[in-house]
């Protein structure tokens, strides 16, 4: 299931930490966190919002809960790139790459690797 919410920057941090791990409490959620990390209620309450926006359910064990993601990272992913090439590109992929080479002065070698990705993912 794709979701059309977008997360923030903490929130998507959270969701990269469950995608990794599959299934988390929130202080095994916290050790994943790099440094400084957040205090315990925060995690908690980004959690709990996460939760809200469909991206994350949960099982009781003993007395806490262990939450996991419900939306695929592939899934999510795919929505974000289609919203950047909406929002920035009006719907281009083709401008979109050619922004990207542009700026990243991408060698043929590298764009023609990305497009036997793409071709490669189109077969199967």
């Amino acid at each position: 299931m794709i979701q059309k919410k977008q997360l923030t920057k903490a929130e998507e941090e959270i969701m990269q930490v469950l995608w990794h791990l599959e299934k988390a409490a929130v202080k095994d959620i916290i050790v994943e966190l790099p440094e400084p990390k957040p205090a315990y209620n925060t995690v908690s309450t980004i959690v709990r919002i996460l939760e809200s926006k469909g991206f994350v359910d949960y099982e009781k064990q003993g007395k806490g809960h262990v939450y996991f993601p419900k939306v695929k990272k592939q899934d999510y992913s795919n929505q974000s790139i289609n919203s950047l090439v909406d929002n920035y590109f009006q719907g281009s992929f083709k401008s979109m790459v050619s922004f990207f080479m542009k700026k990243n002065d991408i060698s043929l070698q590298e764009l023609e690797s990305v497009l036997n990705e793409i071709h490669k993912d189109e077969k199967s």
